[in-house]
């Protein structure tokens, strides 16, 4: 996954590892040696950019597939997602490279392949069996994210939500009994436990507004409000979006509730310190913060005027059109994402399933598989979302915690999302 920093699997944050060979830029796609009697052994290359502290649950998992599997032999080639970035778009383009990837940690990259035509759709292996892939399983905003003009072209090579941390001895300090449950109750709290005045000993949240797990549009789905419609027109400049910016970006600038400018890894930092009361994060943070010593409460996003909503996060996993094992590349993607390897996963990595019917018995990974039915992709569905991101969203969001006008900033941040997405509207 990636860490709450938005760089190399920097893993959902979470977080070199482990680094085994893998199919190099200059071999075909799924060149791998058959060998062995009976029908041989097919050789599987996955690339994947999962360098983090997760890294280990992934490598388990391949582990057991080969265990399980005596005619397929899966190696997985862990690089920095930079470096994946720089070479996967050449080589599947020309049929090099891995038979399988994961190109990217944001989900919009796939476009990017179908594009060249360097993916392979996944519909042939789509259904309800074992040996297929379930994809009706997944939740339904990461089967829409990865299905495009009505083909599935990734599946999730994991999952997971954003809950709220929060400083239990902070809270007790307060008087406050329990996390806030409505979002009315999340800007009290959030208020109450911001102590010293202009010059804060305590911030009551510490939020992030770059290089980071995207933590504001959680704040705008919780009051009705978004970035992109569904009919690529901007909504940044609605009511609804206005509003909730308007309000925690005053929140930030005249009350002090967090610093202005922190990158996911300050974020992180200053509750890590026990400087700040509650953060929005993902599973991968947990073990870091209870090493810190903070008396850690995990609880669900407070839910808003439309109902619960929080953020989901997921890689998607790709097959490269031109290997040579679509069969047993396949037969991969159906084990990986089925009910027994999503079990074993989730237990390992703390990260809930990416599937909504495997059963999670760990309470704290609970409260992130909670969030799952109702959880939203960042951007999803639209082939512009990283320029939308850098070049927009993330601007704006420092423009209004240091002052901007809220209402004009949107609507001169909608007209350039408008721009790119070639919304007439």
């Amino acid at each position: 996954m990636k860490t709450h920093v938005k760089v190399a699997a920097a893993a959902v944050a979470a977080a070199g590892l482990l680094t085994a060979a893998g199919c190099g830029s200059s071999s075909p796609a799924g060149s791998g040696s058959v060998s062995g009697s009976g029908g041989g052994v097919v050789k599987l290359s996955v690339l994947t950019g999962f360098t983090g502290p997760d890294g280990p649950s992934y490598q388990a998992l391949v582990s057991q597939f080969n265990a399980s599997h005596p005619t397929i032999k899966v190696t997985m080639d862990i690089q920095p997602w930079d470096a994946i970035g720089q070479k996967l778009p050449a080589e599947w383009a020309t049929g090099q490279g891995p038979d399988l990837a994961t190109p990217n940690f944001d989900p919009g990259v796939i476009f990017n392949y179908i594009k060249t035509n360097s993916v392979l759709p996944l519909d042939s292996s789509v259904g309800a069996a074992d040996s297929q892939i379930n994809a009706s399983a997944f939740p339904p905003a990461v089967t829409k994210a990865f299905t495009v003009n009505g083909h599935l072209y990734a599946v999730p090579a994991n999952l997971a939500t954003v809950a709220l941390y929060y400083n239990k001895t902070m809270f007790t300090a307060a008087g406050i009994t329990d996390p806030p449950k409505t979002s009315e109750e999340f800007v009290a709290d959030v208020k109450k436990l911001t102590l010293g005045g202009a010059s804060p000993t305590q911030y009551g949240i510490s939020l992030a507004d770059h290089q980071t797990i995207e933590m504001w549009p959680i704040l705008q789905w919780m009051n009705g409000g978004d970035i992109v419609g569904p009919d690529g027109c901007a909504t940044i400049d609605s009511a609804a979006s206005v509003q909730a910016l308007s309000t925690w970006a005053g929140m930030v600038q005249n009350q002090h509730v967090s610093p202005v400018g922190q990158t996911g890894a300050d974020a992180d930092t200053l509750f890590s310190a026990k400087k700040a009361a509650m953060e929005l994060n993902g599973p991968w943070a947990a073990d870091g913060f209870r090493k810190a010593g903070i008396d850690l409460g995990i609880a669900p996003v407070p839910a808003g005027s439309s109902g619960p909503v929080t953020l989901a996060s997921t890689v998607p996993m790709m097959v490269a059109k031109n290997t040579k094992h679509k069969e047993q590349a396949l037969e991969f993607l159906s084990w990986w994402t089925g009910k027994t390897a999503q079990a074993s996963f989730s237990k390992g990595s703390g990260y809930p399933p990416a599937r909504s019917d495997v059963t999670v018995s760990d309470p704290n990974v609970a409260v992130f598989a909670q969030g799952l039915p109702t959880a939203r992709l960042y951007l999803a569905g639209l082939p512009t979302s990283s320029q939308i991101d850098t070049d927009i969203y993330t601007p704006l969001l420092g423009q209004l915690t240091r002052g901007a006008d809220a209402q004009k900033s949107a609507d001169a941040a909608a007209k350039s999302i408008n721009q790119l997405t070639g919304c007439k509207s």
